[in-house]
């Protein structure tokens, strides 16, 4: 049978409150009582119920995260990130896998509610009414990953996506480029990505360059969709001279349907992401886009969560940190 508390108070010759006192820190208890109760859980084995010591402690040392896919690249950096620095605080992770659908997302969040978590980190694909509602009144303490929640209550942490995607598309008009695709996640303004595309849109304007709404596609950050996407702009030959994927992994899937169908890459087409996950300086050919800290960005959600729960000043509801345009084989002037 397993030690309990019981067991512990009853060899140590003390009252179970006492026991608690020693083990949670809760109350003062004399030196020499400490040290028989210290004693006798060595001798024994016993291991405290994390459930019950969170009751009493009110505090679990627990961290919901909530990402709509896990195998994505960019969202496994932001793990490493949140998970290392969690860590450093003495707090363990609940990871929860949405696949993008709200109804999973909000039954996450009240299991996580439910398993008394202390903070949560949310990132989502599609921020939609719902979602807000529930999230500017949920009682714990919540950080969005890559959103801009200005207009919002909600704390988050991201990069300047619109001035991003704008410096992108940029550098490919002054490369001569006049016809560039973009890939998106998602038509829906509340989707994430949607600041990306304002980005696009605005450089086209300030060069005089009409949006043809023919080049503008739908990838929900999939390599197999952006290959799709690519196939169809070749059988309706409409391929453009340059392709911008808002994700690092679409750009990915992008070369190689234009690698499969005889295209070169950036001879015939140039081809520019998002992100600049791990995979993008060794694929070949490099991939040119845009440099965000993804680690940091995990690193610095779970250290604005920790801060609001020990009540700690956050220095500002919106973090915005820096990106970086990285230049490399996938595209070149024309």
């Amino acid at each position: 049978m397993s030690i309990t508390i019981k067991d512990v108070a009853k060899k140590a010759g003390v009252s179970i409150s006492t026991v608690s006192r020693v083990i949670n820190g809760s109350k003062p208890v004399s030196s020499e009582v400490r040290q028989k109760v210290l004693k006798v859980i060595e001798e024994t084995g016993y291991r405290p119920n994390p459930v019950a010591r969170s009751l009493v402690m009110k505090k679990s040392q627990l961290i919901g995260v909530v990402v709509p896919d896990i195998s994505n690249f960019f969202i496994g950096e932001i793990l490493s990130g949140i998970e290392e620095i969690g860590k450093m605080y003495g707090y363990d992770i609940l990871l929860c896998n949405t696949y993008g659908q709200l109804e999973q997302e909000l039954r996450y969040l009240n299991l996580l509610k439910a398993k008394q978590v202390e903070g949560i980190v949310f990132m989502t694909w599609k921020l939609q009414d719902k979602l807000v509602d529930y999230l500017e009144k949920i009682d714990v303490p919540i950080v969005l990953i890559n959103r801009n929640t200005s207009k919002l209550l909600i704390p988050s942490v991201s990069i300047d996506n619109f001035q991003a995607a704008f410096e992108m598309t940029n550098y490919l008009i002054k490369n001569g480029h006049r016809r560039i695709a973009l890939i998106r996640s998602s038509q829906d303004q509340n989707a994430f990505g949607f600041d990306q595309y304002k980005g696009y849109k605005k450089a086209l304007e300030e060069h005089g360059l009409e949006l043809d709404e023919k080049l503008v596609r739908y990838g929900n950050f999939k390599l197999e969709d952006s290959y799709q996407i690519v196939k169809d702009f070749i059988k309706e030959n409409v391929l453009p001279t340059a392709i911008f994927a808002t994700s690092d992994e679409m750009a990915i899937g992008a070369i190689n349907c234009l690698l499969d169908n005889g295209y070169k890459v950036p001879d015939d087409v140039s081809v520019v992401g998002f992100n600049d996950i791990k995979l993008a300086s060794i694929y070949k050919p490099n991939l040119t886009t845009i440099h965000q800290p993804i680690y940091d960005i995990g690193a610095v959600a779970i250290r604005m969560i920790v801060k609001k729960i020990n009540g700690e000043e956050v220095d500002s509801k919106i973090v915005t940190l820096p990106h970086e345009l990285i230049i490399r084989e996938s595209s070149k002037k024309i």
